[in-house]
């Protein structure tokens, strides 16, 4: 273990049992200690930090604000340094944990000065400003510097230049930028993440489909991925940023399970309508889950995103995030914020004192509207201006008394379609000043550049109303730099709800839809004449929220989440049993000599099916076909003498019966179906092993509701089975259907079957109704007799195999056979036998004998309520009349007693498909079941 892991507080409270184990207290707990920390690290000596080499200095006009700040960095324009020095510390404090921070770009910039010379330059953007706050972690940054370096000098020159400020490159040549680039992250998935919609695939060059774009963005991912790994020490955690990196938490993972990995987006998360009509949405999706945390700015992306991952991958998701077999994905929002020191120390340096007595001087006697965006479609800046115009239009008296000042800094000038949006902005405002202006004055001050630090504050300072009209933003950081800005003045915040920013402001500010011109131009009015009280109470608002939710409290509770939520994944991992070893299970199957294998059908023998239940339709995934590869092996094992097979599913019988040859035809074995209510062998006639109580007096009106769900659900269908009714929404939108299913079970818990001998059942997407009782593990007693009697069984059962995809409710079957458990007695329900159906016959159940013996499996025995042998079968019919074979009367003394000689070495239960179950082991699929069974037939 390393030495960061050592004193991580997530590590100590796994194996410190008075540390708090819950979520709560353990966040509690980080909180307090990063708050002691920061007080002992501000008395600490300056020479401890070392920050970026540039100024505070902004752009200056005519830069390009695109590439450094939005494409790569989340918004806000504020200037920033950080902090790089951080892995040295007093003698007696604990080392930081080292954090590798991976995004598209570092935060500097390279210019190539020589063959072997590089001049660094700070980049600007709000996520560089936010993780100042990894100030309490010893902190590497990975990303692309923003240059082609081809030859091998330049690559170790930049590489030895940018390890000074603790940074580490990627290097990507000219074709990846271009495809994976300015191709797949900023020509597909920025404009899909901000509504834009997809481009014509015909529209695009040869050498850039959607495909070779995808293609291109895997490979780059890969290339960031294996620089992490070359940089990656045991206990690091790794944070990746926004849509650039998608792939790579997967990469990563398969690297190394063990690796804590957290990825989080800095722009919007679009509807599961939006994103599914990505080509790669699936393999994104995908990707991205195998982080152990995703962050969003506002809990409306975190919801998208577990939607989309329900309605396109079938997952499931909870209010924790989003579960696949048992793995947990923790989905969350965290709010990024800015430095608000920063801007409120500014407010007091004399050159902004300066730019703010010049601006109060040059626009004495007028209100002063402000906008600060990058020159970008989704920005809304016509929309604003027209709104503003609509003002002037409707309010006569506010001509003369009012200015807007929009900073507009342009952005991908070489892009067609933001020179279009230069142009029109120019046109509306060269109409509007032209229209409303004088000679002296003109209401729209448009300004095509950015503003250096001091400028920018003394601009928000002086400021009365600022208008912020995102058409759709991720989070908008210009809003949090106005509120810190206006301490003094407490002007009014007009925020586009489409901003990520609504979420976090929204009590204090004057929400409004940036399309609704009129509605814009109405809360212009409002914020202009609002009463000092009201401003007061807006402001302070606001201000506390940005001064306490700032970028390294962001940065700080990230990363104490995601040591967390490792933490409740060690746990849970403690909880799930282990992967079944196939060796030793073969080894003590050919040991033995009288063995039993309990198989399931669906999901265990079933040839695998399309994980998302499209390609195909409805009808051919109801067609359940046994595994082709299963064919050869299963044949060996069941013409294996020692050997006895007994296929238990929940399936109706006509399921098991449906083409017998290609299924089943061809075995020595037993099927059981509906829980092991009925059973035959391969070739025989069904017989009932259902008890003689069993009350199905219920059916009827479970039927009637089931049947109006399913005219209510599109793609639902409903099941009457001979023991139970079961309607299922597997093929039904996911939401949808999980809606119906609670009003559902409202319904029968308050009228069908609220006095009912039944069960309730939940599978995955299904509800079923069945009698109590009506178990696979309440059924394996008589299925063991009839096999015991059918076979003249004289050696006892010495080895018991048992692997299905089971519902909780019927994983009875795996405890049935511990020899280490007592099994609990099954409830006695007091109901009335229904009358026998005419054209039925009943006969009486086997009886296992519970003699004396001093193996496990006797004393077992003794444990199990076994009354329920003794009792004569009887069926209810539902459907159409059949005729049950007769099972025997008795057996005898021997049969019973010899039944089961099992020690818990010889018993090995697998759970396929499902980390949380109370099985020994786990098998991850069909596949896998398919391989032991090679195994077991090789060896036989």
């Amino acid at each position: 273990m390393c030495r960061c892991d050592k004193h991580m507080p997530g590590n100590n409270y796994n194996c410190n049992p008075s540390t708090p184990r819950s979520r709560l207290e353990r966040l509690l707990r980080e909180r307090e200690l990063r708050r002691s920390n920061r007080v002992s690290q501000s008395n600490d000596d300056g020479n401890r930090q070392a920050e970026f080499v540039g100024s505070d200095a902004f752009f200056t006009e005519g830069e390009n604000l695109g590439v450094s700040s939005e494409d790569d960095f989340p918004e806000g324009v504020s200037a920033t340094k950080i902090f790089i020095d951080g892995c040295e510390w007093k003698e007696g404090r604990p080392p930081k944990q080292r954090l590798l921070v991976v995004a598209n770009r570092l935060p500097v910039s390279a210019v190539r000065k020589g063959e072997d010379s590089w001049q660094l330059e700070i980049s600007v953007g709000g996520l560089v400003s936010a993780l100042l706050g990894v100030k309490e972690f010893d902190a590497r940054w990975i990303g692309w510097a923003g240059v082609n370096v081809p030859d091998s000098v330049g690559q170790k020159a930049l590489t030895k230049a940018l390890a000074e400020k603790r940074c580490i490159p990627v290097f990507l040549d000219e074709e990846i930028v271009h495809q994976y680039y300015n191709g797949y992250c900023n020509n597909i998935l920025w404009p899909l993440f901000h509504y834009l919609g997809l481009p014509q695939e015909d529209r695009l060059a040869t050498t850039r489909s959607f495909q070779s774009q995808f293609d291109a963005y895997k490979k780059a991912n890969q290339m960031f991925a294996d620089v992490v790994h070359e940089h990656y020490q045991e206990g690091d955690v790794v944070w990746c940023h926004d849509y650039h990196l998608m792939f790579l938490p997967k990469c990563l993972k398969e690297h190394n399970k063990k690796m804590k990995v957290g990825w989080f987006l800095h722009t919007p998360f679009p509807s599961s309508e939006i994103h599914r009509t990505l080509p790669s949405r699936s393999e994104l999706l995908r990707s991205v889950l195998a982080a152990d945390l995703v962050g969003f700015h506002t809990y409306d992306y975190a919801r998208h995103f577990v939607s989309a991952c329900t309605r396109i991958l079938g997952l499931e998701g909870t209010p924790e995030g989003v579960e696949n077999q048992g793995k947990l994905t923790r989905v969350a929002a965290f709010p990024i914020g800015i430095d608000s020191d920063r801007f409120i120390r500014a407010l007091e340096l004399p050159q902004v004192q300066d730019h703010m007595k010049e601006l109060k001087e040059r626009f004495a006697g007028r209100k002063v509207m402000l906008g600060v965006d990058r020159l970008d479609m989704i920005k809304g800046i016509p929309q604003k201006i027209l709104a503003f115009e609509k003002f002037l239009e409707e309010n006569l008296n506010w001509r003369d008394k009012v200015v807007l000042l929009q900073i507009a800094v342009p952005t991908r000038t070489d892009v067609p379609e933001y020179q279009k949006l230069t142009s029109q902005v120019h046109e509306i405002v060269g109409r509007i000043n032209g229209r409303f202006g004088t000679l002296t004055a003109v209401p729209i001050h448009h300004l095509d550049r950015s503003l250096d630090f001091h400028a920018l504050c003394a601009l928000y300072a002086v400021t009365d109303v600022a208008l912020v009209t995102s058409l759709r933003d991720g989070m908008n950081l210009v809003s949090y730099e106005f509120v810190a800005c206006q301490a003094s003045k407490k002007g009014v915040l007009i925020l586009s709800e489409f901003a990520g920013a609504a979420q976090s402001l929204g009590a204090g500010a004057i929400l409004v839809n940036p399309w609704n011109i009129t509605e814009v131009a109405a809360s212009i009015g409002y914020a202009l004449n609002m009463a000092a009280d009201e401003r007061e109470k807006r402001h302070h608002h606001n201000f506390m929220h940005v001064t306490t939710h700032t970028s390294q409290e962001w940065a700080a509770t990230f990363v104490s989440e995601l040591n967390d939520t490792i933490v409740e994944a060690q746990l849970r991992t403690r909880q799930v049993p282990p992967i079944l070893p196939i060796k030793v299970a073969v080894d003590r199957y050919l040991q033995s000599s009288n063995r039993l294998l309990i198989l399931g059908f669906n999901a265990t023998l079933t040839e695998p099916k399309d994980t998302f239940g499209r390609r195909g339709g409805q009808i051919r995934e109801m067609e359940l076909k046994l595994h082709p590869d299963l064919k050869e092996p299963l044949k060996k094992i069941c013409d294996d003498s020692k050997t006895t097979i007994v296929v238990l599913s929940g399936s109706d019988r006509s399921v098991l019966d449906y083409l017998p040859i290609q299924n089943f035809g061809d075995y020595n074995m037993w099927l059981a179906a509906e829980n092991g209510m009925f059973l035959r062998l391969t070739m025989g006639e069904w017989m009932t092993t259902m008890p003689e109580n069993l009350n199905m007096d219920w059916v009827d009106s479970v039927k009637h509701v089931f049947e109006y769900f399913t005219e209510r659900t599109p793609r639902s269908h409903f099941e009457l089975r001979e023991t139970s009714l079961v309607w299922n929404y597997k093929y039904a939108d996911i939401e949808f259907g999980r809606l119906q299913a609670r009003d559902l079970l409202q319904h029968l818990w308050t009228g069908p079957i609220s006095n009912a001998s039944v069960d309730v059942v939940q599978g995955g997407r299904s509800v079923e109704v069945r009698a109590v009782g009506v178990t696979k593990g309440a059924a394996i007693d008589r299925i063991l007799g009839e096999i015991v009697h059918n076979k003249g069984m004289k050696a006892p059962i010495d080895y018991v195999l048992c692997i299905g995809h089971f519902l909780p409710k019927d994983e009875d079957v795996y405890t049935f056979f511990e020899p280490e458990l007592p099994v609990e007695a099954p409830p006695t329900v007091p109901t009335r036998p229904p009358s026998p159906t005419p054209g039925m016959s009943s006969a009486p159940l086997p009886r296992i004998s519970t003699s004396k013996s001093n193996s496990k499996a006797a004393r077992l025995k003794k444990q199990r309520s076994l009354s329920t042998l003794e009792k004569r079968a009887s069926i209810h019919a539902i459907g159409s009349a059949w005729r049950p074979t007769l099972m025997r009367d008795k057996m005898s003394l021997h049969e019973g007693s010899s039944v089961l000689d099992l020690k818990g070495d010889n018993y090995f239960s697998c759970a396929v498909g499902r980390k949380r179950s109370s099985a020994r082991y786990l098998l991850g699929s069909s596949d896998d079941v398919v391989t032991l069974l090679k195994e077991l037939a090789e060896g036989s």
